[in-house]
């Protein structure tokens, strides 16, 4: 089963420096019939301004990746990490037993990002961060592991079972993927337009895609794929 969450009904919050979008309940936007996609809790599609960004905050018992669209976010943590982390870049943190981090759009541009927040299986854990590229073109046409809680090579480890995937598709072009049952999925094309089975799906869109579902994703423009896939 594929649930197609438009864009335009999504919640939406306009702080000013702050674009910001949400497929789940979060802040002042809340739905509960949209609390979260298993333990996918968040997704939030944020335009940060040029010189603006999230002074230092608290997060625990959390699993938090930050996909890059344009620009570039610096992340600094009470950990004593610092990365800037650009446009086709991934970086995640475990928030685990708690840890306080700002990340501030420090370009010239407007930065986009996605954010995704999935409930860890490890609470109290030890915090870690960590950031890496991956380039587009190595996704051409297949989805590519990013951030994952299971022995996936070159990817980022996050502390839950899950993958976050990317991939990119010519228009045209196809690919196939399996949800398994009694897995959570959620999809969003960050750029172009792609049919998942018999469902349209505009860049921004969210598809909320249940366990047990075989994809099927055909490309109607150059499209860029985010895919989260938690057990």
């Amino acid at each position: 089963m594929i649930e197609k969450r438009p864009f335009y009904q999504i919640g939406h919050a306009h702080h000013g420096w702050l674009d910001a979008h949400h497929h789940f309940s979060f802040g002042n936007y809340y739905d509960p019939e949209r609390m979260g996609w298993g333990p996918i809790r968040v997704w939030n599609d944020d335009s940060i301004e040029a010189g603006a960004g999230f002074p230092p905050h608290p997060h625990r018992d959390m699993e938090i990746i930050t996909y890059v669209r344009t620009g570039a976010i610096t992340h600094e943590d009470s950990m004593g990490n610092r990365g800037r982390t650009e446009a086709g870049d991934v970086q995640v943190m475990s928030a685990g037993s708690g840890v306080r981090h700002s990340e501030y759009n420090l370009e010239d541009e407007t930065t986009t990002l996605f954010q995704i927040w999935i409930e860890t299986a490890k609470p109290g854990a030890e915090p870690r961060w960590g950031a890496k590229p991956f380039p587009k073109g190595d996704r051409s046409g297949r989805f590519v592991t990013l951030a994952s809680g299971f022995a996936d090579d070159d990817a980022l480890e996050i502390l839950t079972p899950a993958r976050v995937m990317g991939a990119t598709l010519k228009a045209g072009e196809a690919i196939d993927y399996a949800v398994a049952g009694g897995n959570h999925a959620y999809l969003v094309p960050a750029t172009g337009k792609i049919i998942a089975n018999d469902v349209e799906i505009d860049a921004r869109d969210g598809a909320a895609i249940s366990g047990g579902t075989s994809l099927h994703l055909e490309a109607l423009e150059d499209s860029e794929l985010v895919l989260v896939d938690a057990a």
